[in-house]
């Protein structure tokens, strides 16, 4: 149980999961990488004046044979310690870190390079692999899937070294639509995507995988490397029909995430709207995510939230920067693919501190932005938006106090997050700074 400030509005009576690298120590060795880690489920149940938590590991291939022999025995995203043996199979770096995915009876714990990994939402046990049909079993399933109002899923892998991008189309129930695979020529790092009510809309940057380097026994990781002359290379692929794609051209540039997309047609054609959050160089994943491993922080370019809107018709792609640090976008659910304007994310307030320091709710049409500072000695990690009918929602989300060494969970109206939280729970203890999560209404569950 968790101590409670305040009360927990109605509409957040439910279940926020989120999933992040843990457990990075093992037989006297040290990961150099954070995403390298375990992954571990977090599972925090909202009623009011009441929250619980939970938190398990999930129990994938490699982390079970690795514990029962007191060492590592695979490669990792961004490490190869001595004595391990590339992956014997797929699924054999799967760690199941990155994201979850609420999908029928099942909660998804997700990666870059493998496949879904079931978990029981009920009580975190791993349930084992999805697999969606014999033939796609072990291609990778991003952890980025998009949900449609609908509900239909949307997600694609990348298949590195044979430069392929793998789409899924899944029912709401569950089932398989649709896969398929299409030949990229320089397949980028990819690590999300997003949807329109009628395309989707890939933004590859000008980090491409090198097969050499990987036959010479680098990391997937340093497998890659930095191409400026490429660009940001932008493809979209018709919802409809597969083969109907598009390829357009933004300034070289990295990035993880994406917040929305949405279309709008016009006099002047099809014009697709998109925010991300953009960063000058790869620097962060290569070297910034490495140096925190050993409590170092390197200073780098902050990444920003940037508007751009493509043209289908003419085939111009334009960007433009909104002056916001930020990571981990999210919106309201129920406009993904839609038109939009507020976008949830972290965002930084003190730059002599490494991460992100404040929560924020931007206006991606003007730039205007609120935002909650948790403090110099809290580190924050991804904030989502839950709808509430028509009023005009909450923001929900966890961050570290490292004053404290305790984790808290947060809650805000989105139409006065700088007034501070409207509820906040403490738990007991420190949690490893995860990824993404997924909130679940209690109505739903």
């Amino acid at each position: 149980p968790a101590t409670v400030r305040g009360r927990f509005p109605d509409a957040l009576a439910g279940t926020l999961y989120r999933v992040g690298p843990a457990g990075h120590d093992l037989g006297g060795q040290r990961y150099h990488h954070w995403f390298d880690g375990d992954g571990m489920v977090q599972r925090f149940v909202i009623d009011g004046a009441e929250v619980r938590h939970q938190g398990r590991y999930v129990a994938t291939a490699k982390r079970v044979a690795e514990v029962r022999d007191g060492h590592r025995l695979e490669q990792a995203f961004g490490t190869i310690l001595p004595g391990v043996q590339p992956p014997a199979s797929p699924d054999g770096m799967n760690v199941a870190n990155t994201s979850v995915l609420p999908l029928g009876d099942d909660l998804l714990a997700l990666w870059e390079g493998g496949s879904a990994t079931r978990i029981d939402p009920a009580t975190l046990a791993t349930r084992g692999l999805r697999a969606w049909r014999a033939d796609l079993a072990g291609l990778p399933f991003s952890a980025h899937p998009k949900v449609d109002p609908d509900g239909t899923v949307w997600n694609f892998g990348v298949g590195a070294s044979q430069g392929m991008l793998i789409l899924y189309e899944i029912a709401p129930d569950g089932t398989l639509r649709r896969a398929d695979a299409m030949p990229v020529p320089q397949i980028a790092m990819v690590h999300d995507f997003a949807v329109t009510d009628a395309h989707l809309v890939f933004l590859m940057p000008s980090l491409v995988f090198d097969n050499a380097r990987s036959a010479a026994g680098a990391s997937f990781l340093d497998s890659h490397v930095w191409k400026p002359e490429l660009g940001m290379r932008v493809l979209v692929v018709d919802k409809k029909d597969w083969s109907r794609r598009q390829m357009l051209q933004l300034p070289a540039g990295f990035l993880f995430h994406l917040g929305n997309a949405w279309a709008q047609d016009g006099p002047s054609g099809t014009l697709i709207h998109l925010d991300y959050v953009r960063s000058a160089t790869a620097d962060a994943v290569f070297t910034s995510n490495r140096e925190v491993m050993r409590g170092r922080r390197v200073r780098s370019v902050e990444p920003q939230l940037v508007a751009a809107t493509l043209n289908l018709r003419t085939g111009e792609a334009v960007q433009h920067a909104l002056g916001l640090a930020a990571e981990f976008p999210r919106m309201d659910p129920r406009r993904v693919g839609l038109r939009h304007r507020r976008v949830v994310h972290a965002t930084q307030v003190f730059e002599d501190r490494p991460g992100f320091g404040a929560v924020a709710l931007t206006d991606v049409e003007n730039g205007r932005s609120q935002r909650f500072a948790y403090g110099a000695q809290a580190l924050v990690e991804e904030h989502v938006f839950v709808p509430d009918g028509d009023r005009p929602g909450w923001i929900l989300g966890t961050a570290l106090d490292v004053a404290q060494k305790k984790t808290v969970l947060s809650c805000f109206a989105a139409d006065a997050l700088d007034d501070g939280p409207v509820a906040q729970a403490t738990l007991p203890y420190a949690l490893p700074l995860g990824l993404h999560g997924s909130f679940v209404p209690a109505r739903q569950g």
